[in-house]
């Protein structure tokens, strides 16, 4: 009597598990839907149309979040936009879907040198030689960025503006 109530119970648990566990996709199963948004959006890239590749993709990776190229597709046109912060954090997205992605570990590194972190890159580098085990256009595409080196600051960045002393009371 007192070991029915928990038999029910576990074997509803059981029930309810295994049958989520089996509506699931596989991870490497990406929704169509999510891949034919994601080839319009890269189209609408090409063509130079920036705000209609952003909301094409957005859409793709909404539809299925494990989109990985979509991630790495939003991060090219936030760097093509001059964004190197959310191009970072989008290429972290991918990443964490895909580890050794070496297109986002390359794209990453890319945009770590833009915002200046070298040394961050040089490792992105050292992994994309790892995961290569010889030279690839995405090692050799990072190592030139490395030693292009960060973009150089521009006068108005730079230029420090000074505040005009008050004026007494007495001029």
């Amino acid at each position: 009597m007192r070991f029915t109530s928990v038999a029910v119970a576990l074997s509803l648990a059981l029930v309810s598990i295994s049958t989520s566990l089996h509506g699931q996709r596989p991870d490497d199963q990406i929704d169509p839907r999510s891949m034919a948004l994601l080839q319009q959006g890269r189209a609408a890239q090409a063509a130079g149309n920036l705000d209609g590749a952003t909301d094409l993709i957005e859409s793709a990776v909404t539809v299925d979040p494990r989109n990985r190229q979509g991630f790495i597709a939003l991060a090219q046109v936030a760097d093509a936009r001059g964004l190197p912060g959310k191009a970072i954090r989008l290429y972290r997205e991918a990443l964490l879907l895909e580890p050794n992605d070496v297109d986002a570990l390359s794209g990453q590194g890319a945009a770590l040198v833009e915002k200046g972190a070298v040394e961050r890159a040089r490792q992105n580098l050292s992994r994309v030689r790892t995961l290569c085990k010889g030279t690839c256009p995405q090692a050799t595409t990072l190592a030139a960025a490395i030693a292009k080196g960060p973009p150089a600051i521009t006068t108005a960045q730079a230029e420090v503006t000074k505040v005009p002393p008050k004026a007494s009371a007495k001029d």
